[in-house]
């Protein structure tokens, strides 16, 4: 039955049978046979159809949800039993948030394919809300995330510091004064700031409560890159790991405003759920405890 979720699953990520097909190198007539029997040994119908789309149903979308945790939950199985013949290899689903799966994570898969080229990594990024909910789903078997937080299932292992700072464009006017910086200053300042349920957002939050900062305004992105951008065009000033701005400090593009207590210092974390693990991400885990990729200016 396994296929047969593979291809349900296909048809309502694509919303198309005819793509569908195409995924699996079967004709529509195929696959349509294929959902007819899924449908037929659920009791229900599981897509709602018309010349115009393929939409899931309400049956179709707990389908949909558990499909895909009982998919990676038969990958893990099938891994673990490789691993009884000691083979490094097959599919790893990895989950980052964005700091560390945009700045950090790219050279720790590069070692890993350098040296363990059968295993097969599958890289999701997304804001730390996300990756911890996947991971608690069994939708992906490892995540890397920033912060705190309280989840019982998971299994935690807080393995790197990250230090955070103030940024702004080389022009701001906080960096042409002598005196030192203090708080009125800083909240006279635009904000750019990620969304909730972002561990940079959840930062910024932390650092704004302890050091008592009231940002006379702020700005939402959805992505550090466009932070970065904005704040080096002069639109506000942020605050984002040393990790996401040492190219743009390097080459002066931004520029760190100095401010009594920075760096400000969060915790990334290691987490997973099932209690057994492949020695694909033993390995995984153990290249990323050791990476010298989390040295930084």
């Amino acid at each position: 039955m396994d296929k047969h979720l593979q291809i349900f699953i296909t048809v309502a990520e694509k919303q198309n049978f005819s793509k569908a097909a195409e995924e699996h190198y079967m004709t529509q007539p195929a696959v349509s046979q294929y959902i007819r029997t899924l449908e037929d040994s659920m009791g229900m119908r599981l897509l709602e159809r018309s010349n115009k789309y393929v939409r899931l149903n309400k049956a179709g979308e707990i389908v949909y949800h558990y499909g895909k945790q009982i998919l990676n939950l038969y990958t893990i199985m099938q891994n673990l039993s490789d691993d009884l013949m000691n083979r490094a290899n097959g599919q790893l689903a990895i989950g980052a948030s964005y700091t560390f799966g945009e700045y950090v994570l790219p050279k720790i898969i590069a070692d890993l394919q350098g040296k363990y080229p059968d295993i097969e990594p599958a890289v999701t990024i997304g804001n730390t809300t996300r990756i911890i909910e996947l991971v608690a789903a069994h939708q992906l078997e490892v995540g890397i995330v920033e912060g705190h937080f309280d989840r019982k299932e998971l299994v935690t292992e807080d393995f790197a510091e990250d230090e955070m700072v103030i940024v702004a464009s080389s022009k701001n006017k906080l960096l042409l004064k002598e005196e030192e910086i203090d708080i009125s200053d800083l909240e006279k300042e635009t904000w750019v700031v990620r969304e909730k349920g972002s561990g940079t957002r959840k930062a910024a939050d932390t650092f704004f409560q302890q050091y008592k900062i009231t940002p006379s305004r702020l700005m939402h992105f959805s992505s550090t890159q466009s932070i970065k951008e904005s704040v080096a065009a002069g639109l506000g000033i942020t605050l984002l790991s040393k990790w996401a701005v040492q190219k743009e400090v390097k080459y002066g593009d931004l520029k760190m405003i100095p401010f009594k207590g920075l760096p400000f210092i969060r915790d990334f974390s290691i987490i997973t759920k099932s209690p057994f693990r492949t020695k694909a991400l033993d390995i995984f885990i153990e290249m990323v405890r050791k990476s010298n990729t989390l040295r930084i200016f």
